[in-house]
């Protein structure tokens, strides 16, 4: 069953498997690794956070869908750090240990499900991530064209 929220990419140059896409690499496993680089934190410190941003800044201007798949991972990266923010603050009534678990879950899930959308050539914007980058009106653009 289909996820209303995932798009197909439309890649009318060819492709986008076997196309070159940023670093040397097919676009679809980039854009894989781009939503799975979060977890590089658990190796080096702040490397989750540095290495997305660091393969969407090198390639975005070149390759639209690194662009868009960027601003959905740093659409969740920007959710879940105000989740984290809430789940601090309501630690003090207690209900903030069962939120901050769940936030950290979804972190996990939501990059591994992103990462295998991706590498299916299509986009999935993360639930419950605010949409700060506009992302949810870009893909119904690009669905519509």
């Amino acid at each position: 069953m289909e996820n209303n929220n995932e798009v197909s990419n439309p890649n009318k140059a060819g492709s986008p498997s076997t196309a070159k896409g940023p670093w040397g690499m097919e676009l679809k496993p980039f854009s894989m690794l781009m939503h799975l680089s979060v977890f590089a934190g658990f190796i080096v410190p702040f490397a989750g956070l540095v290495l997305p941003i660091v393969m969407w800044a090198t390639n975005k201007d070149e390759h639209p869908d690194v662009h868009l798949h960027g601003l959905i991972i740093f659409n969740w990266m920007i959710s879940a750090f105000i989740y984290y923010i809430v789940s601090f603050i309501l630690m003090l009534v207690l209900i903030g240990f069962p939120m901050l678990v769940a936030v950290v879950i979804l972190s996990i899930v939501f990059a591994i499900m992103g990462g295998i959308k991706a590498n299916e050539g299509k986009f999935w914007p993360y639930p419950l991530s605010i949409d700060f980058f506009g992302v949810k009106a870009k893909l119904a653009k690009q669905a519509a064209e």
